[in-house]
């Protein structure tokens, strides 16, 4: 993903395209984006969705704490919110109150397929985004004065936070380690075969 913009003397051969120096970091920044949310932590967090049965995916340790499937419709509404609605354009169609309060069974493969349609509608927007967009002030959320930057980097924030609480509900339901993460240079234990 290149975002670049051509310059060209009269008269002359066609320029080499160039990218100042804030732009490249611009779009340095939405491609890392772009990266964490796809590569990252959707595989991490649907992963967490088809190992559990969905009455794990409701469960609860008490009262004061959400359930896994309370966080994907939280982080879906966010995601649209903030990046699809705010920085797209897109209509504000978000009930936060319903995604915690929800305590439907909807099943992990349509909890993975909504999380994962906001994701690519996330990507969408931030691959047409340009620096002059991140240093844009928007109202998000009824937050005025929210830079294109900060939204972005809040949302990015905000998946790595609850995709790690996922992953910690899913470890106490199952008991196993999930092999999202391991040290450079650590070889992982073998199977053990039949």
């Amino acid at each position: 993903m290149e975002r670049k913009s051509a310059r060209r003397n009269p008269g002359s051969a066609p320029a080499k395209k160039r990218v100042s120096a804030k732009d490249a970091h611009a779009d340095e920044f939405l491609s890392r984006a772009e990266h964490a949310l796809a590569k990252q932590y959707l595989p991490r967090i649907t992963a967490c969705l088809s190992e559990l049965s969905d009455e794990d995916i409701w469960w609860r340790p008490n009262a004061a704490s959400n359930s896994a499937g309370n966080l994907v419709l939280h982080l879906a509404g966010n995601m649209h919110q903030w990046i699809v609605s705010g920085l797209g354009g897109a209509p504000d169609i978000r009930n936060r109150d319903a995604e915690f309060s929800d305590t439907r069974s909807i099943g992990g493969r349509l909890l993975a397929a909504m999380l994962t349609r906001e994701v690519r509608a996330a990507n969408r927007v931030l691959k047409r985004l340009t620096a002059a967009d991140l240093r844009a002030q928007y109202t998000i959320q009824k937050h005025p004065h929210v830079t294109g930057m900060d939204a972005v980097q809040r949302v990015v924030e905000h998946v790595a936070y609850h995709a790690g609480q996922i992953i910690y509900l899913t470890k106490l339901r199952l008991g196993k380690d999930l092999g999202f993460t391991h040290l450079p240079g650590e070889k992982k234990p073998r199977r053990k075969q039949g």
